[in-house]
């Protein structure tokens, strides 16, 4: 099954580390690989604690800040990682960031959607980010749009610590 959480609003990453959590109470074999984060955010050691396996982008930086040279280090340094997740067995995988990813090619798009076709099919591949590609939509099996109806940075509120990140 593949689910797509997408949207402007927040909660999408939040979501997924949810589903991460629950098949990780239930002795599930999980992958996370984080497209565009480096791996320290609060929720993801806890997750490596009970059992999940977790790549990050090395040298992440927002899209908009990086350089050719930074995206073409980004784009081989996800490519080979989910190389290395498609030669493994897991009963859920985390794709965080895949729709920005794709979207600014950071990731071999081909074997990205290659990937999550198949893996669909036996397990649970889940896919987050803003604007996901036609595929991604066409594909899913569940597809959430996380839409903001109010936020407190649209009131000049700074992301907390442990909450928003």
């Amino acid at each position: 099954m593949i689910h797509l959480y997408w949207g402007e609003g927040k909660g999408k990453t939040t979501a997924a580390m949810g589903l991460a959590l629950r098949a990780l109470g239930h002795h599930q074999n999980v992958i996370i690989l984080q497209f565009l984060k480096d791996g320290s955010s609060g929720e993801i050691e806890p997750l490596r604690r009970l059992g999940a396996t977790v790549y990050a982008c090395p040298n992440a930086k927002f899209t908009w800040l990086m350089n050719e040279e930074d995206r073409a280090q980004t784009r081989a340094s996800n490519t080979t990682a989910l190389q290395r997740i498609a030669d493994q067995n897991f009963d859920l995988c985390i794709l965080d960031e895949a729709c920005a990813a794709c979207q600014n090619n950071l990731v071999d798009a081909a074997l990205l959607q290659q990937f999550v076709t198949h893996a669909g099919t036996a397990s649970e591949v889940v896919l987050t980010g803003r604007a996901p590609a036609p595929w991604m939509q066409a594909a899913a099996d569940y597809s959430t749009e996380m839409r903001a109806c109010q936020h407190p940075y649209t009131k000049g509120i700074p992301a907390r610590e442990g909450i928003e990140y």
